[in-house]
């Protein structure tokens, strides 16, 4: 049974990390006391170890240990080992780059489908889909493959912004990037907003949060809604 947490991001503003998020992620890992971390994204370049001390630090208020995949000798040792996982935000090129050429997409997605609890923040939500092709992220290295985990039959714009009408930006919005992808792609995307994440309960896919999802949809108009079911 799939347990997944897919979350825009990891920090709302003004909020320290995971804050918005604990309360949840408390009965989430209810049943695990060690999470296996996944910093390869490594946003603004931070270290893997770095980045696994501030997840640490968050997973303490819920007495929760971390351990940082990277500090297993055997990568897919550690995925294998995996009590509960958590990937982290970043850039979602460097993280499917390292996913794919270490061979670990394919245990992850097996270790995620046969029970194991998986959050996912930013990158780390965008991974869950079908394929990575609706990141904002840079393409600051070339991954092998495009396709990800495929947990879910859709994909996932993290961060999803609302055009804004008094803007002087003369560049595309997320709306008209999203557009652009399906002139060429039929899976489904999902926006979303800040605060906003999914609740994956086996076929069960709960949108919770403040706000809803901005659904987009091949040869359709986009529009705001909770059903995740495609």
């Amino acid at each position: 049974m799939k347990n997944l947490i897919l979350a825009s991001t990891s920090t709302l503003f003004g909020e320290n990390y995971l804050a918005y998020l604990l309360d949840e992620l408390k009965d989430f890992y209810k049943n695990q006391h060690t999470i296996t971390f996944i910093p390869f994204a490594r946003p603004g370049g931070i270290t893997h170890d770095a980045y696994t001390a501030i997840v640490a630090k968050a997973f303490t208020t819920i007495n929760k240990s971390v351990i940082g995949l990277h500090n297993y000798t055997s990568l897919a040792k550690g995925i294998e080992d995996a009590e509960g996982i958590f990937t982290g935000g970043g850039n979602t090129f460097l993280l499917v780059k390292q996913l794919h050429e270490q061979g670990l997409m394919h245990l992850l997605k097996d270790k995620v489908e046969a029970g194991t609890p998986y959050l996912g923040t930013s990158a780390g939500s965008n991974i869950a889909g079908v394929n990575m092709q609706n990141t904002n992220d840079m393409p600051i290295v070339y991954p092998p493959s495009f396709d990800t985990l495929g947990l879910v039959n859709y994909n996932i714009n993290a961060h999803y912004l609302d055009p804004d009408p008094t803007s002087k930006h003369n560049g595309e919005t997320r709306a008209t990037r999203i557009k652009e992808f399906h002139f060429f792609n039929t899976t489904p995307v999902v926006g979303l907003r800040e605060g906003s994440y999914i609740r994956v309960q086996d076929e069960k896919h709960t949108l919770k949060g403040p706000f809803d999802a901005r659904i987009f949809k091949q040869n359709e108009a986009p529009f705001d809604g909770k059903n995740l079911h495609f």
